[in-house]
């Protein structure tokens, strides 16, 4: 995610970071190299001379406009539906180690060197929990972060889990049932905290929803053939009517339609590291530095800075 004070004015015109420019300098380049040919051949191929009105071009772009706007409001709804789920996860993170911490039948609180106490375990598996589902969503290794936040026996079964993330959370409901059978709780208050637990789970299935079920690729297919066909034809109907500034208007054109499209692709799939995407790190770390906290754990680990304006 891109993070940085607004730049104002001209400043706009030079920015590259998070800009999709450089994602479509190839598609650009191709087209104004195409409507500057055409430029200098005044629309002819050959011997014979190519005549468009720009009565097609009104139409099939008022179109092209529409479906753009259609498939980047999809695009962005899965971004803000994912950035929904995480923000349900910091909020149910928090208050699970506060109810943990504060509504089980013991004389104090679980604190930082309690290791064997279940209240301590359950408070690192929520930390445990957010991690994994990161490194899930991205495709990567988690197995080093559940070193460091599970005991090594349950680091080790934890590798060994293939739902990896269902398997922390039955972890956490065979703790909370000991609880239970051991009158350290009440059952209201074992009711809320296996609904805490279940809503874990939908957040971790909604993000799976997001990630394996993309934008039907027919509508990605469409949307980028018909837009390298109007960049393509769009000089033949301006160069009768604007001349040699018919490159400079191609390339605003393919600059606005292919930096939609890629735009689109970007946002779709908000769960990688890429500038635009979610800073899923930055939200584990929130997390962590927020439930050690509630351990009572002195020396916190350091909230994620965006590098260069980028926050990942």
């Amino acid at each position: 995610m891109i993070v940085r004070d607004r730049p104002r004015g001209l400043q706009l015109f030079y920015i590259l970071r998070g800009s999709v420019l450089p994602h479509i300098a190839w598609e650009l380049a191709v087209c104004t190299g195409v409507a500057v040919l055409v430029t200098l051949t005044h629309g002819f191929v050959y011997q014979w001379k190519i005549t468009l009105t720009t009565v097609p071009f009104t139409l099939i772009g008022l179109a092209l406009a529409i479906f753009l706007g259609f498939r980047n409001n999809a695009a962005y709804d899965r971004y803000w539906e994912a950035r929904k789920l995480w923000a349900d996860l910091l909020h149910r993170s928090r208050s699970f180690a506060r109810e943990v911490q504060t509504l089980l039948h013991f004389d104090a609180p679980a604190g930082p060197e309690d290791r064997d106490d279940p209240r301590h375990r359950m408070v690192m598996r929520t930390i445990a929990f957010a991690s994994a589902l990161r490194h899930e969503l991205r495709c990567t290794d988690a197995k080093p972060d559940m070193r460091r936040l599970l005991s090594p026996d349950e680091a080790e079964a934890f590798a060994a889990a293939r739902f990896r993330t269902d398997w922390l959370l039955r972890k956490q409901g065979e703790d909370l049932g000991a609880f239970l059978r051991a009158r350290r709780i009440d059952a209201p208050v074992a009711a809320d905290l296996d609904q805490t637990i279940s809503a874990f789970a939908a957040v971790a299935a909604g993000c799976e929803r997001i990630k394996y079920t993309p934008i039907p690729f027919p509508y990605t297919l469409l949307l980028h053939r018909t837009a390298w066909l109007y960049c393509f034809l769009l000089p033949f109907g301006l160069v009768d009517l604007v001349g040699f500034m018919t490159p400079f208007v191609v390339a605003i054109v393919a600059y606005t339609f292919f930096g939609l499209d890629a735009l689109g692709d970007e946002i779709e799939e908000p769960f990688g590291t890429a500038d635009n995407h979610l800073p899923l790190d930055a939200l584990c770390r929130e997390i962590e530095i927020n439930l050690l906290e509630a351990l009572g754990v002195k020396e916190l680990p350091p909230r994620l800075k965006p590098v260069d304006g980028r926050l990942t």
